[in-house]
């Protein structure tokens, strides 16, 4: 049997092979209330139908400001739970589980009049829409209110019924932000300790989830830009927040800022060496993600002993039903949805 059809369970969370559709932005939101609408609803179950052992709602932010755009998702109310809902227990109909990636884009927010952040500090260019206007750096009553945003959000997404949550502490948003040397220049207790701040956030989202479900937590291993950090930066940060309450390390690597002297690798599994150095400074369970849609590389990916889990981004996108392919390719052994078995070929 191919490793990448084998189950894996985290706490109470048990999933029926190691195939993750990483978290995509879609920018579809129709109202720009934050809501997910039809688009959203057929784009997650279709992936189910297609096999998938765990969807990761792409990035769901705790404030509309908070957003990379005003078409993104949000559970900054009530309101928006109800739709959440009717995808995930839509999604648990097909054996497979969902979780839903909590964030805010602080100084990458395009579309608000004011972006806030860590610091002050402007990111230098937006490849979609030009540069952001300047942040303004949250005072430090703001931060604290800001980590009941994200638990507020937490509690949100476990009354919708999700089966995990995922903090997205990479690609140069909020979280990311403050645990960036090179970002954050606070003079507070936010500056002094460059963890506090994730640490915080995990504790407060912690509080609401139920003990058995697992916290993921999106991470950049390093950074791109003239003075970023190291990997060796991202584990010691990386520690804290596991020992704060985080079950599982999802690797990726910059998006804080245009790449300096050291350019971002364009290969199939570029990112693998980063997971397992994860896996093995921390001996916690990793996702890996990053040009994995080639099934042989994501079967070596868990067979080596590299990552648990792989998260598939582009190769989901073009193709829903990449998990039965893959497993059918490297085995042979699927079971596809009864009313498309006669479509696959034995």
């Amino acid at each position: 049997m191919a490793k990448l059809s084998t189950p894996f369970s985290i706490k109470g969370l048990e999933l029926k092979n190691r195939i993750v559709m990483a978290p995509m932005c879609q920018y579809s939101v129709e109202a720009k209330d934050g809501i997910p609408n039809d688009w959203h609803f057929v784009h997650y179950v279709s992936r189910a139908v297609g096999g998938t052992g765990l969807i990761i709602v792409e990035m769901t932010d705790v404030e509309p400001d908070g957003r990379i755009t005003d078409y993104d998702l949000g559970l900054w109310t009530d309101e928006q739970i109800p739709a959440f809902k009717r995808i995930v227990d839509e999604v648990h109909k097909y054996g497979t589980k969902i979780g839903i990636q909590i964030a805010h884009a602080g100084r990458k927010a395009q579309d608000a009049i004011q972006p806030i952040g860590a610091s002050n500090i402007p990111i230098t260019t937006d490849r979609r829409k030009g540069d952001p206007h300047p942040p303004r750096a949250l005072t430090t009553a703001e931060v604290k209110e800001m980590v009941n945003k994200f638990k507020d959000a937490a509690e949100r997404a476990v009354k919708a019924g999700f089966d995990t949550i995922e903090l997205h502490g990479a690609h140069g948003y909020l979280l990311h932000q403050f645990h960036s040397p090179a970002i954050n220049n606070r003079d507070d207790e936010y500056g002094k300790d460059l963890s506090r701040f994730g640490v915080e956030v995990i504790r407060a989202v912690r509080s609401v989830m139920p003990d058995d479900m697992p916290l993921l937590f999106r991470i950049s291993a390093v950074e791109y830009m003239d003075g970023g950090y190291g990997l060796e930066h991202s584990i010691n940060i990386a520690k804290k927040y596991r020992d704060a309450g985080v079950d599982m390390f999802h690797i990726s690597s910059g998006g804080e800022a245009p790449a300096g002297k050291v350019k971002p690798a364009n290969h199939p599994g570029y990112q693998i060496p980063f997971a397992r150095a994860y896996k093995e400074a921390l001996n916690v369970p990793v996702i890996a993600v990053g040009i994995l849609e080639d099934p042989a590389l994501a079967e070596a990916t868990i067979a080596n002993g590299d990552a648990e889990l792989v998260a598939i981004g582009r190769g989901m996108l073009v193709n829903p039903f990449w998990a039965l392919h893959a497993i059918q390719q490297l085995s042979g052994q699927i079971e596809p949805p009864e009313q498309y078995v006669r479509g696959f070929k034995k």
